[in-house]
């Protein structure tokens, strides 16, 4: 029986994904710890959490989308960052 492989270059893209995913969540957590532990920056991680997952998650986009119409503020500052460093 014939099976089917997979290319090199479809073998990185998903474990490309799943170690996006996973760095995500593992951000998400320290970020919920943080908020209860003082040595922790909380916001930040979740920040960053979410920002990491927002590449593959709609509702994560949702939120990016909400906080920035919440803080326009930061949102200035949040593209500044986006056009000095050149990501997407």
């Amino acid at each position: 029986m014939g099976e089917v492989s997979e290319s090199p270059v479809h073998k990185k893209s998903l474990l490309k994904r799943w170690l996006i995913i996973a760095g995500g969540w593992v951000f998400i957590i320290l970020g919920i710890a943080g908020t209860f532990l003082p040595l922790l920056p909380g916001i930040l991680f979740l920040a960053f959490g979410i920002s990491l997952l927002a590449s593959e998650y709609h509702w994560a986009r949702r939120v990016i989308h909400v906080f920035r119409q919440r803080f326009p503020w930061l949102d200035k500052h949040l593209e500044r960052l986006h056009q000095k460093f050149g990501h997407d």
